[in-house]
């Protein structure tokens, strides 16, 4: 059973940006848009609209969740920021949501292995993949078969294949934003049964990222601020970038 608590939930690993607050198995508010909007144009209007409307004193929060990692490196800074920030102010815990898990959990209770899937672009992407378990009547457990991973579209579609045969063919369900970009990949590539999940769960929602916080924080699996750091998993553009042409010069140089 889920102990007494108020969490306040990020999540800016996308496109989309969503802030939740959750108390006690209830999401008292859930504000979530999907506009080609930089989230720090976003993110802190939202939560302030969700302060205002349902009254929050910011004080009463136990814990900031936050997705960790990975995703767009400016989302994940900017909602980094934004929870250090409160935590810093607030003296308050950070949650670390790791983003393929509070994306998975938007299926909570599914009997489908779930495979979360983020456009990581150059052909990979940000993925692993779950399962849910009971553990008692009307609760289930999040089993991670594959830790989240950024990998060619190739590499998860042809795990799919594999962990759903060891399981007699069981179904695949897929969600996130690189559903759409690797729609025809997974249907030349996937010899099991597979769907998508419906469009009200196929983004992330910072409800999600509140309901499995909730979970983490009965392990004690929270931060400080000071210790808070995204998870990005690879290197950004600018970064690969540079060290290509360190490479390239280097190679130059001994020609």
């Amino acid at each position: 059973m889920v102990i007494s608590m108020k969490i306040l939930a990020i999540d800016s690993s996308g496109q989309t940006a969503s802030v939740a607050l959750w108390e006690d198995d209830l999401t008292l508010a859930e504000f979530s848009i999907h506009a080609k909007k930089t989230h720090s144009q976003t993110l802190l209007p939202m939560l302030q609209d969700v302060r205002e409307k349902i009254e929050l004193d910011m004080e009463e929060i136990d814990a900031i969740a936050v997705t960790s990692g990975p995703g767009s490196f400016t989302g994940l800074r900017i909602g980094s920021a934004t929870a250090k920030g409160l935590g810093f102010a607030l003296d308050k815990p950070i949650i670390p949501v790791p983003t393929l898990e509070g994306l998975a959990y938007n299926l909570y209770g599914t009997e489908c292995i779930v495979c979360p899937l983020m456009d990581a672009r150059r052909n990979q992407t940000y993925t692993g993949l779950f399962e849910f378990a009971k553990n008692r009547p009307g609760e289930y457990d999040m089993i991670v078969i594959k830790e989240q991973c950024a990998v060619p579209v190739e590499e998860i579609l042809e795990a799919c294949n594999e962990q759903a045969c060891k399981q007699a063919g069981r179904n695949v369900v897929f969600l996130g934003d690189g559903v759409p970009v690797f729609r025809e990949e997974i249907a030349r590539q996937l010899r099991v049964p597979y769907s998508f999940a419906p469009a009200h769960m196929n983004r992330q929602r910072a409800a999600a990222v509140a309901a499995l916080a909730a979970r983490y924080y009965e392990q004690g699996r929270m931060q400080t601020a000071a210790e808070h750091a995204p998870e990005y998993l690879r290197l950004s553009q600018a970064e690969r970038e540079r060290k290509e042409k360190e490479a390239a010069d280097a190679g130059e140089k001994t020609v």
